[in-house]
């Protein structure tokens, strides 16, 4: 069964790329995650996978969100769209890559801009009704989104093809377990601005378990961008994998523990994203249970 949901999304997301890029064609993919966020680093790894997959070769243009230089990408991509890094930051959560975002959209209205999957989430109306603004003056954005919620926001309030998708860290595909495990639950629990407010107290107090989150690293030791996505992905697995069962309120937490094998119980972040996400695509797994507290989860693990 979880097999077959891994297999599900990867042909959706093959589906989704080959919309929009062509074999033998340039093309731009940018928004390069050079961060610790590990799950980051996976999407961006499902991408250069699934774009390997439907026959078309590295992109011609990458950039961080904080490196663009339009001469460069003009001259490296004359022609072809650009395809922004999928995520989680579509809003105002993580405004230095949402400004990003709004610069390409306003700026290359000469471009198909294809915003790979994405959730969205905004805490105020006006960052909305702004970037809302932008792609109405585009004239060929297109939107991909990875939960029901963001779709309905999207139909709701921007003018362009909106879709459902997967993460594409699915184009990885399943993953064999890099380590043997060391302890009874590995529990990777956010320490950043999504985390929601609760006590763990519950989840701590077990026995045999390690508590840690992903976003603390050694120097990264490889230049190029998909060779520092990958340093950061085998990191990720090392850690996961140390743990006979998972507890995540981290998406890519759970999307990692899927793609490994592992059986997870999965919190919340702070708006629900990995709920949502959970309810649109991976509630058929077996390896999933859902907690709706610190102490449930703690109970589904002692259990």
């Amino acid at each position: 069964m979880s097999e077959d949901v891994i297999a599900g999304q990867r042909e959706a997301l093959l589906d989704l790329y080959r919309r929009h890029v062509t074999p033998g064609a340039p093309y731009a993919l940018v928004d390069f995650p050079d961060h610790p966020n590990v799950g980051d680093s996976a999407i961006w790894l499902g991408e250069i996978a699934l774009l390997h997959a439907i026959g078309v070769s590295d992109p011609a243009y990458i950039s961080r969100w904080d490196d663009f230089d339009e001469a460069a990408f003009r001259t490296a991509c004359p022609t072809g769209p650009i395809l922004i890094h999928g995520g989680g930051n579509l809003g105002d959560t993580w405004p230095h890559h949402q400004h990003f975002r709004e610069y390409l959209i306003e700026r290359f209205t000469d471009r198909r801009i294809v915003q790979l999957p994405q959730s969205i989430h905004f805490r105020d109306e006006a960052h909305r009704d702004r970037f809302a603004a932008l792609v109405k003056g585009h004239p060929d954005f297109h939107l991909y989104v990875r939960d029901m919620a963001s779709l309905d926001l999207a139909r709701r309030h921007f003018d362009c093809p909106s879709t459902l998708a997967p993460d594409s860290a699915f184009g990885l595909g399943s993953v064999a377990r890099p380590v043997s495990a060391d302890c009874r639950a590995l529990m990777l629990l956010r320490s950043d601005a999504e985390r929601a407010t609760r006590d763990d107290a519950p989840l701590l107090a077990l026995a045999d378990t390690v508590a840690l989150d992903w976003l603390d690293e050694s120097p990264v030791t490889a230049s190029a961008p998909t060779e520092r996505a990958r340093e950061r992905v085998e990191r990720g697995l090392a850690l996961l994998a140390r743990g006979e069962r998972i507890v995540t309120d981290r998406l890519h937490g759970h999307i990692l523990a899927l793609l490994l094998g592992i059986p997870h119980v999965v919190l919340d972040n702070d708006y629900g994203k990995v709920g949502a996400y959970i309810a649109a695509w991976t509630a058929e797994s077996p390896l999933v249970q859902r907690a709706r507290s610190p102490q449930e989860a703690a109970e589904l693990v002692a259990g």
